[in-house]
This record gives structure tokens, C-alpha cells and sequence, in this order.
């Protein structure tokens, strides 16, 4: 338990159970890492392929031998998914996931999941990428019969193009109505960009999200973990939880 102040007095308010699943991976060690920071959340296991000589470190394999938690974070490999999934269906707690990747069957058994817990499954964590989500349907619903392009720019490593943030932008556009075009660059060590621009007769609007630092991703992953746990079940976007 964490004690804070309201109106002068104390008050106890309820550390939140992390497990990391995927543990070992970059966003993994960021997820650690960034949970030391807060007061909210504490991690009590952490998941990974093989297992670390730490008490707090389980083999994939030891995944029904976790300690009690409210939230699994998981940022694994589709293999992996299954297994974490299924735990927290049978524990009856949240999962947050960023895992790519997934089969239709396992998209499947995240929507029938979603009737039984709290459950958020994003391609981007980032607090900004949410709030743009909303500015891009908005606007597209504002701005019927403009043009909507969505260029986006990553790393040289980065394989998939158009990226998932930019298609899931694109999906925003089109709930708004418009009908996105893509553009994709890879140059550099570019974290990631994206634009979102409508363009009408004699005008432009341009909606734009630049990340400079990948731990973005992870600090959004630990807010909206924090904020899913204890909630009614259901499928859950981030915007819903800032």
C-alpha cells in the first residue's frame, strides 16, 4: 500500500501487481525498468524465454507458478501469447499486450477473452499516438471529401510498411469517413513519425506525432496497465484509459 495525501489527510490507496511477460525483450527491460519509477505499480514477476537467476524471474514454461497480480503486461512473440492469455483468463485479471503479430485465431480468442476480462491489445502505447487517433477521426468527420494522407517514417530495421500505428490512424480516418492513402520512409534511426494530412481546395490540415525516445511506448504501457486493472471486463483502446 501506497499512502498519499487528500484535503490534508492520509489515505491508502493500492499498489497495483505487475507481471511482465516478454521480460527480456527491449520493451521488456524498458517496462522494468520505468516501473521502479512510480509509486502505483510494482512489478512481482517478470516472464521471459529462459529463466534468470532471480527470484522474481520466470521461464515460460513456470507461467502457472506466477505470484498473484492484477495486470499482465505482455510484450512477447505470438508463440508466447497463448500461454499468457489463457493465465489471465483463468485468474481473472487484466492483460495489456503489444505483441505483433498474432494469427486470427488468437485475434479470435483476444475478442472472446474481452467478455470474460479487461483486456487492451494496442500496436502503439504512446499517450500522444491516442490522442492523435481521436484528433484523425474527428477531423475526417469534420473535413468530408478531403484528401487524407498518412506518411510515416522509422528506422532502416523496421520491416512492415505502412507501420501498425499508421494503419490503425488509417482505420481512425475511415470511421471518420475518409478514405486514407499511405506513404512510407525508412532512413536512419528514425523512432517513429507520423503525419495525418487533409487537404482541401486551397488548404491543408496537418495532424503530426513525433517520438524521440522509445520509452514513450513503455510509460504508456505501465499508465494504461495501472489505470485497466480492477476494471469491468471488456476490450479496451488506450484513449479509453487516459
Amino acid at each position: 500500500m501506497v499512502q498519499h495525501e487528500f484535503n490534508g489527510l492520509p489515505c491508502m490507496s493500492q499498489i497495483i501487481r505487475v507481471l511482465v511477460h516478454g521480460a527480456s525483450g527491449r520493451m521488456g527491460q524498458a517496462l522494468l525498468r520505468l516501473a521502479g519509477e512510480r509509486d502505483d505499480v510494482q512489478v512481482v514477476a517478470a516472464v521471459s524465454r529462459s529463466r534468470i537467476d532471480s527470484p522474481a524471474w520466470l521461464a515460460g514454461g513456470e507461467l502457472a507458478n506466477a505470484p498473484a497480480f492484477d495486470v499482465a503486461i505482455d510484450f512477447s512473440l505470438p508463440a508466447a501469447f497463448d500461454a499468457i492469455l489463457a493465465l489471465c483468463v483463468q485468474r481473472g485479471v487484466a492483460l495489456v499486450s503489444g505483441t505483433t503479430g498474432l494469427g486470427e485465431a488468437q485475434r479470435a480468442a483476444l475478442d472472446a477473452a474481452a467478455g470474460k476480462i479487461p483486456l487492451l491489445w494496442a500496436s502503439n502505447f504512446s499517450l500522444g499516438v491516442a490522442v492523435l487517433h481521436d484528433l484523425v477521426e474527428r477531423a475526417a468527420q469534420a473535413l468530408q471529401g478531403w484528401d487524407c494522407d498518412i506518411i510515416e517514417a522509422h528506422h532502416v530495421q523496421k520491416k512492415d510498411a505502412p507501420s501498425g500505428t499508421a494503419l490503425t490512424l488509417g482505420a481512425a480516418a475511415e470511421q471518420g469517413g475518409a478514405t486514407p492513402h499511405y506513404a512510407a520512409l525508412r532512413a536512419g534511426d528514425i523512432v517513429g513519425e507520423h503525419l495525418v494530412q487533409f487537404t482541401g481546395l486551397g488548404e491543408r490540415v496537418e495532424l503530426v506525432h513525433r517520438a524521440s525516445n522509445r520509452d514513450i511506448f513503455a510509460r504508456g504501457a505501465l499508465h494504461v496497465a495501472a489505470k485497466l486493472a480492477g476494471k469491468p471486463a471488456g476490450s479496451y483502446r488506450v484513449r479509453d484509459l487516459l
